[in-house]
């Protein structure tokens, strides 16, 4: 179920039709973004997981990756690796 990146709404996008400057209709930010791209992923190299893809510097803006397919959204602002950060902590701590 597609999703915005930024704000979590649902998106009623049908096959991945989404242009470069469509917008989500609640919080306004660009949908055809990296960090709305199902491939976003900001723990591997160039923060996407798309091999031949041309990443462009800006995650948070239109482009015009010819790679980008919407993704399910859910909010990313958070450190994906926060919680392994503090199990590790809280089992070497002395």
């Amino acid at each position: 179920m597609p999703g915005c990146a930024w704000c979590g709404s649902h998106l009623d996008v049908v096959g991945n039709a989404v242009g470069r400057r469509d917008t989500c209709p609640r919080c306004d930010h660009d949908l055809h973004a990296c960090r709305q791209c199902r491939h976003f992923d900001p723990t591997v190299a160039k923060e996407c997981k798309e091999p031949f893809a041309e990443v462009p510097l800006d995650k948070e803006q239109a482009n015009f990756c010819e790679f980008f397919q919407l993704g399910d959204g859910g909010l990313t602002d958070e450190d994906p690796l926060r919680a392994a950060r503090e199990a590790a902590d809280a089992l070497f701590r002395r």
